[in-house]
């Protein structure tokens, strides 16, 4: 068996306070910082013990967890295990990347978000560069407000070409773009104009609660972070039986993480082994 597992567990916090996020807007108290500790902990074991499955690992938090020395702790561990194929996670890459070293590189993928009121672009850059000289295989992103625009482009600029750039879409505002902001960014991210919208789903075959589920802190399964019933839990007898295909009950799918496993998108064709860290499997960009 193959299983991709979206893991969020409590952690919640945040060391930057974008204004357009919706995440991370809480401080921790050491009990909840303890509480987050012991569930990942757990979740790593649960992982080490799955020899018979072939276990990709996503980590989602709400906030930037690589700042914790327990999730650099838990990845180490992880891409070190025999039975795991990758470990991705979203970063805003603010930590240092040292902890890497430790890893089995090979499974390792960064996704990497700039946020331009946070971080200057040459700090950031700084941070992309030693990645990649690490050898560590990194897509990076930006929300793509139009006042980010010049921002944007000098991004694509100074990275290096072989790094996958990716703009989300801001969806909060009806008809937010122009026709020319669609053509400028989509210049930069040739698949700008899949994340420009939502895509109907209803009724439609996903590999999400198939061969891909989210999991949070206590184990609970659900099919996606987007859809709140939940279809099991990893840590009782028999969890695997819940994992089938299914057709999904939204009515639109407007997130990456989400519509990416959509059956009739056939974007696991676009992404290949680098769907988590959300690189393609061609340098698609660099024919723009």
């Amino acid at each position: 068996m193959n299983l991709a597992i979206l893991y969020r567990g409590p952690l919640s916090s945040c060391n930057y306070g974008c204004p357009y996020c919706p995440f991370a807007k809480h401080h921790e108290t050491r009990a909840e910082h303890e509480a987050d500790r012991l569930a990942l902990e757990r979740f790593v074991a649960w992982v080490a013990a799955q020899a018979e499955i072939q276990i990709a690992v996503f980590f989602t938090p709400w906030g930037e967890a690589l700042i914790r020395r327990r999730y650099q702790q838990a990845i180490v561990a992880l891409t070190n295990l025999p039975n795991v194929t990758k470990v991705a996670i979203q970063t805003n890459l603010s930590a240092r990347l040292g902890w890497a070293e430790g890893c089995d590189k090979a499974r390792l993928g960064l996704w990497a978000t700039y946020h331009p009121g946070e971080i200057s672009r040459a700090h950031f850059l700084a941070r992309c560069l030693d990645a990649d000289q690490r050898g560590v295989r990194l897509s990076v992103g930006v929300v793509g407000l139009s006042e980010h625009a010049e921002e944007i482009a000098a991004l694509r600029r100074e990275l290096p070409p072989h790094i996958y750039l990716w703009i989300n879409a801001y969806k909060r505002e009806p008809d937010y773009y122009t026709q020319t902001d669609i053509a400028r960014f989509t210049a930069v991210d040739p698949l700008f104009p899949l994340n420009n919208q939502r895509h109907p789903s209803l009724g439609k075959p996903c590999r999400a609660g198939e061969s891909v589920i989210s999991v949070d802190g206590a184990g609970t399964m659900r099919r996606c972070h987007f859809v709140r019933t939940p279809i099991g839990n990893i840590y009782t007898p028999g969890w695997a039986d819940a994992l089938r295909e299914r057709a999904c009950p939204n009515e639109t799918c407007g997130c990456h993480i989400g519509y990416v496993h959509l059956d009739e998108l056939r974007l696991g064709q676009v992404f290949g082994a680098g769907i988590l860290e959300r690189i393609p499997s061609e340098p698609i960009w660099l024919e723009q």
